[in-house]
């Protein structure tokens, strides 16, 4: 499909709107872990927005008049403002700023099962695709597809690399809220001429593709929530999943970037472990390699990761000879 269609003023519509106001005013904000997000909005005095910051990224209620009246009405239209007590307000979406443009991304916390996630692993998966791409320049009208593409970073960050080459972008994702939150990041990116694609995996989309990224959801949740759940016995499964199915999809000199986290167990990668022995028998180019040793501690306290030491965060780049 070209773009996410939604009637009215639609969720896309309202994005792009919000948007371009935050734009316009010089907004910026980091987007920290959960944990931090968690801490810093505990301190005394945070419980209440003051600044347009406070409520587009620290995701704190606020009094309706500390907003244009016309922004509000468009996070009403949108259905992006939930009601509080004592005639508070808050939004339900954040926006962040990453390498000099602007993202819509779900509110703190993220705990709607089809909630659009944007971190800090969002910072390092488009360092390594920018870094990837550096490297090695896509060839002239390169196909790209970011699988599971969430607020969009990724792709977009590929395609912005790629301009001079006329990428064809495609954005993929299993959940049509993130699709619609990728089309509005697209267009205040001033990005055209992408395909969006709504589906499991590579069953969304067609043909062979010069460049595949993936930054998939690999913790073991216990809600098992689409945009954090990786499956698996640590979460895994869908980074390996993801690989398997990607290589038959590389073209020729093609491309597989995947940036994931892994549970580290008694010091073995169990992800590592499941995906040698396809590469090894492929016999690609491949490496892997952490980014971070040590990310989302605080899982660690979860039943699910009783055994696990760590979770790293890994790249693995697989290339097909052309």
């Amino acid at each position: 499909m070209n773009a996410p269609v939604d009637a009215g003023l639609g969720l896309t519509d309202g994005l792009l709107k919000l948007g371009r106001w935050l734009q316009s005013a010089g907004y910026r904000f980091t987007t920290v872990t959960p944990a931090t997000q968690s801490r810093v909005n505990a301190r005394p005095g945070a419980a209440r927005a003051r600044s347009v910051r406070d409520v587009f990224g620290w995701s704190r209620p606020f009094a309706p008049a500390l907003l244009p009246d016309e922004v509000v009405g468009t996070l009403q239209q949108a259905g992006l403002l939930e009601q509080l007590a004592g005639g508070l307000l808050r939004s339900r979406v954040r926006f962040s700023t990453l390498a000099g443009r602007l993202y819509a991304h779900s509110a703190w916390p993220t705990t709607d099962e089809d909630a659009v996630f944007f971190g800090p692993d969002t910072c390092r998966f488009v360092d390594l695709v920018r870094s990837e791409l550096e490297r090695r320049p896509l060839p002239q009208r390169a196909r790209i597809v970011d699988m599971g593409c969430g607020a969009g970073p990724g792709g977009l960050a590929a395609a912005q690399c790629a301009a001079a080459e006329s990428p064809r972008l495609v954005l993929a994702d299993i959940n049509p809220r993130a699709l619609r939150f990728a089309a509005a990041n697209a267009a205040l990116a001033g990005q055209a001429g992408i395909e969006f694609a709504q589906g499991d995996l590579f069953a969304a989309v067609g043909g062979a593709f010069d460049c595949i990224m993936a930054n998939p959801p690999y913790l073991n949740d216990a809600a098992e929530r689409t945009y954090r759940h990786g499956g698996g016995r640590w979460g895994e499964g869908l980074s390996a999943r993801i690989v398997r199915e990607g290589l038959e999809r590389l073209a020729p000199g093609g491309r597989l970037v995947l940036y994931a986290g892994v549970a580290i167990v008694d010091g073995t990668d169990p992800l590592l472990d499941a995906l040698q022995p396809l590469l090894q028998a492929r016999g690609w180019p491949w490496r892997y390699r952490e980014l971070d040793p040590d990310v989302f501690g605080e899982e660690l306290d979860e039943p699910a990761y009783a055994d696990a030491e760590r979770i790293a965060a890994v790249a693995l780049v697989v290339e097909r000879p052309a």
